[in-house]
Formats: C-alpha cells, structure tokens, sequence
C-alpha cells in the first residue's frame, strides 16, 4: 500500500468520523448557542467564553449525534435516507463510535466547567442525556409524540448559550428555549411526511405513520401558527426591536403560507421544501435576534 493510499484511507476515515456528528445539524446547534450567549448581556462576550463556550457545546452536541448514530444503526440500514451512514456500512464499527463518541463528550465537558461554569457544564450533558437516551433510546420508539417531547433536548442550545455568560437560568434564556420547542414539530414532521414509508418499515412511530399524513399537515400548520405567535414575544416583552420584528414578521409569514398550502394542498410535495425553509427560518430568525440587539447597544 503506498503513501497515496494511505492518505485517502486517512481522509476517508476522518470524513466518517466527522460525519457522526451530524455536523449541519450541529452548526446550528453552535450557531443558536452563540446566539444566547450574545443576547444574555449588552456588551461583547469574553472571548474565552465565546470560543471554548461555544467548542465545549460543539463537542458534547458531536458526541449525541454519534450515540444516535450508535444506537440507530439497525434502523439505518433500514431507511434510505440513512443506509449510507459510516455505521450500517461498515465504515466505522460500533466500539469506534463510542470511543469517540465518549471522547468528544469528556473534552466538551472539560471546556466547560474550565471556561464557563458548573451549570452549563451539567445542562449540556443533561441535553445530551435528553437526546440520545430518553429520545433516540425510548421516546422515537415509543410514542408519535416523541419529537414534541424529545425536542426540550434540542431546544437547549440558546439556553446554554446563555447560562455560559451569566450562570443562571433567566426568562430571556426560557424564551429562546420556547422558540426552538415550537419550532422542532413543524420542522421535523415535514420530513416524517416526506420520509413517512420509511418510518414505517423501520417501525418507528412518528406522527404520519400513526395518525396519517391528513392530521400531520394539521399540527404541522397550527404549530407554525403557534411558531409565529411565540417569535413575536421578543418584541412583546422588549427583549428586541423594530429590525428584529420586520424579520419575524417575514419569515413567519413564508413559514405560514407554506404549511397552509401544504394543508389544502392534494399531494405531499411542499413537505421537503417546509423542512428545507424551517432550518433557514431559524437561522435567519436567530440572526435577527443577534443583529438587532447589537443594533439596539450601538444606538443607545
């Protein structure tokens, strides 16, 4: 075997390594996070707060999503969405993932308790314990509720963020947490629409394959209804601007009409293009939240 060889078998296993962290969805998770940490005071974060803050969530995020990756291996080779995973391939073996799976959780949590605090050291790993325990290990088999229930797990993130600055649980922080809640079934019954026949041959209970896809575009329409009214509450209490309900308004109104034409709608074909806008709604929305609180600091 020579050098060449080598280096793309290196690369290869690194990329497999890197894709267990689900790292689109743990970008998010970062960018919400550092969001909270903004918005949890006027002035700039310290800047190791910002930086190692923001790593040790990354990390211990990383380390959830490869235990669910762990832990799902037998539904992914199930699902087409998920069979060319490095786990049902056979890229990776399940001791490799837990190894790194528990390394990513060890430094992650070191980097918080050394660069922030106590709590959001063991906050993170109770969202980690939410995520690939209590939801991947028994709510997704066990109830079509799982992803209302499970997503306090996701919701963490901005919540974190801003006990990393402060070190205490505020109702700005509880408010963050609340948008993402509401945000996580719309977003995620989507894709359980679009994926509905693979859930079923995996026998996992989500919404559209236990109640149909009829009552999913329902709830699917009155939580982003719901969405809406919740984003508006940042304004309502002060907590943001004039700049920051524009976006909202925005953005909610696309979001809306989406889930209204996917309810009237005869076929499913808007399901993918809600869940593709709910996580540019997000971002967009927390971007918001960012640019106009520092708006809001320069003016004053």
């Amino acid at each position: 075997m020579n050098g060449h060889t080598l280096r793309l078998g290196f690369a290869s296993r690194w990329r497999d390594y890197l894709e267990l962290t689900k790292p689109k969805v743990v970008s998010l998770i970062t960018f919400t996070a550092m969001v909270g940490m903004f918005l949890a005071r006027p002035v700039m974060v310290p800047w190791a707060v910002l930086v190692f803050g923001s790593l040790g969530i990354t990390l211990v995020a990383g380390a959830a999503a490869a235990i669910n990756h762990l832990v799902d291996q037998r539904i992914d080779t199930i699902m087409a969405r998920t069979r060319r995973r490095p786990l049902p391939t056979g890229q990776l073996d399940g001791r490799r993932a837990l190894i790194f799976a528990i390394g990513l959780c060890a430094a992650g949590s070191a980097f918080l308790v050394a660069f922030t605090n106590l709590l959001t050291a063991l906050l993170t790993f109770g969202s980690l314990i939410g995520y690939a325990v209590v939801y991947t290990m028994y709510l997704k088999r066990a109830t079509p509720q799982n992803i209302v229930i499970g997503g306090a797990a996701g919701a963490a993130p901005p919540l974190l963020g801003w006990v990393a600055v402060t070190g205490q649980i505020e109702p700005g922080a509880m408010l963050l947490f609340l948008i993402i809640f509401v945000w996580t079934p719309p977003h995620f019954w989507a894709l359980a629409i679009h994926r509905r026949d693979d859930y079923a041959k995996a026998d996992i209970p989500m919404l559209p394959v236990t109640h149909g896809i009829a009552y999913t575009r329902l709830q699917i329409l009155l939580y982003t209804v719901m969405l809406a009214a919740v984003t508006l509450l940042p304004f309502a209490i002060g907590m943001s601007g004039p700049l920051y309900l524009a976006a909202a308004v925005l953005l909610n109104f696309r979001f809306i009409w989406l889930a209204v034409g996917l309810y009237r709608g005869p076929d499913n074909r808007l399901a993918m293009p809600i869940f593709l806008y709910s996580i540019t709604y997000l971002f967009a929305l927390f971007a918001a939240l960012m640019a106009d609180h520092y708006l809001v600091s320069v003016l004053s």
